[in-house]
C-alpha cells in the first residue's frame, strides 16, 4: 500500500469514527430533548449523519453506487424537516379566546 493510500485510509476511518461519535451524541440529544423541536432538528441532524456516513463508505469503496441514495435521503430529509417546522409553527401561534385572528398594532395593516 502506498502512502496516499494509507493517508486516505486514515482520514476515511477518521471520518467515520467522528460519524459515529456524532450518531451517539445525536441519540442523547433525540433522548434528553427538552422540546418537540429539539427532537426534530435532531432526526434531521440524524439524516445528515447517513448521507455523511453513506459518502464515507462510496469513498471507501471507491463507488458511486451510493450518490442517488444519498441525494434521495437529503430530499427527504430536508421536506421532513420543512413540514415538521410548518406543523410546529401552527401549533405554537397564539390565538385568541374568541377565536379571531390576532390584533395587528400596525395601522397600515387593515388597508392592504
Amino acid at each position: 500500500m502506498t502512502a496516499p493510500e494509507r493517508v486516505d485510509q486514515a482520514l476515511l476511518i477518521c471520518a467515520v469514527a467522528l460519524v459515529l461519535i456524532a450518531g451517539g451524541l445525536l441519540l442523547a440529544r433525540i433522548w434528553r430533548g427538552p422540546s418537540m423541536l429539539d427532537r426534530a432538528i435532531s432526526l434531521d441532524v440524524c439524516a445528515a449523519l447517513i448521507i455523511a456516513g453513506l459518502g464515507a463508505k462510496s469513498a471507501f469503496d471507491r463507488d458511486p453506487f451510493y450518490f442517488p441514495i444519498m441525494l434521495v435521503l437529503a430530499f427527504l430529509g430536508f421536506t421532513g424537516s420543512v413540514g415538521i417546522a410548518r406543523f410546529i409553527a401552527v401549533r405554537d401561534r397564539p390565538r385568541d379566546p374568541a377565536g379571531s385572528p390576532p390584533h395587528s398594532d400596525d395601522p397600515q395593516e387593515g388597508s392592504r
